[in-house]
């Protein structure tokens, strides 16, 4: 006599039903009614966990999209950089104001009366110049701080929403890094305020986004260069660092948007850090060249 064949979660219970995708038995009390047939919970909790996992949003360099505001960080940064102006003109002092003296960016040495060197910013030592230069703006003029934000806005934000929080914070702070790694090589005795060594990262990456999804390249290409041709024709503004910006938060892109997917995370953030170690190497190399 053939053995009674018992629900697998029931064992003390007879059935002759099984679950249509892997054919355990299951009584009743354990039936899902599906499309085709009955599933058992497993297969269907199964089911509902792939479901849930394919349907999650996904930025163009992988990550989840983020709960919430999809333009928090740009939001966050240009609250910093407008409250450190207000404490700018709060402050006063002569010329772009003291804060952007105390922590602008600049390095150089001289020597005094008695023939010691001398050496002031990033060459005595101040680091941490190379970051708060890029969130400082000039005190008497307001057009430049507000040309920056409008700009950090325009672009900032729609490709936070595109590549996600993580990555575009990450692509941000290592192009004003390349900025001012280009600075303190080319112009270390110019005292630098400002986001557009970063901003310019921005651009090269959104060109790079819009290569990378086949969009016609020509709007962004056409802004960029007006961009360029104001920086290289317009007194008082630092090539140097839009240059520097421009070159770090492209390479940043590129392996950001151009990772394979099998090694997408390690190509995307050992190419970030490759872009962030060369630029604390220029910045090494260039501030040795001063006080040598």
């Amino acid at each position: 006599m053939d053995q009674p064949v018992c629900c697998y979660r029931h064992p003390d219970r007879e059935t002759g039903i099984r679950c249509t995708r892997c054919e355990r038995p299951i009584c009743p009390a354990c039936m899902v009614s599906a499309s085709v047939g009955f599933q058992c919970p497993d297969c269907v909790a199964q089911a509902n966990q792939s479901a849930h996992h394919t349907s999650q949003p996904r930025t163009v360099t992988g990550g989840r999209v983020g709960a919430g505001d999809p333009f928090l960080i740009t939001k966050i940064l240009i609250a910093v950089n407008v409250a450190l102006w207000l404490v700018e003109l709060a402050v006063g002092g002569s010329g772009a104001g003291t804060v952007s003296e105390n922590y602008g960016l600049y390095a150089v040495c001289g020597h005094d009366m008695f023939g010691h060197q001398v050496c002031g910013g990033a060459a005595d030592g101040q680091w941490y110049r190379v970051i708060t230069s890029a969130f400082l703006h000039e005190r008497t003029n307001p057009l430049h701080i507000g040309f920056n934000m409008l700009t950090l806005w325009w672009i900032g934000a729609p490709l936070e929403q595109r590549i996600g929080r993580a990555h575009y914070l990450a692509l941000y702070f290592v192009s004003a890094l390349g900025a001012s790694a280009a600075v303190l090589l080319l112009a270390p005795d110019a005292l630098t305020i400002g986001a557009s060594g970063a901003i310019f990262g921005l651009f090269g990456a959104t060109a790079v986004y819009m290569r990378r999804a086949r969009y016609d390249m020509r709007p962004i290409l056409i802004l960029l260069g007006l961009n360029i041709l104001f920086s290289f024709t317009w007194s008082g503004v630092s090539w140097q660092a839009h240059v520097g910006g421009l070159v770090a938060g492209t390479l940043v892109a590129i392996g950001m948007l151009y990772a394979p997917r099998e090694r997408r995370s390690a190509v995307q953030w050992g190419s970030t850090a490759a872009v962030l170690l060369a630029s604390i190497a220029i910045i090494g190399v260039a501030v040795a060249q001063v006080t040598s």
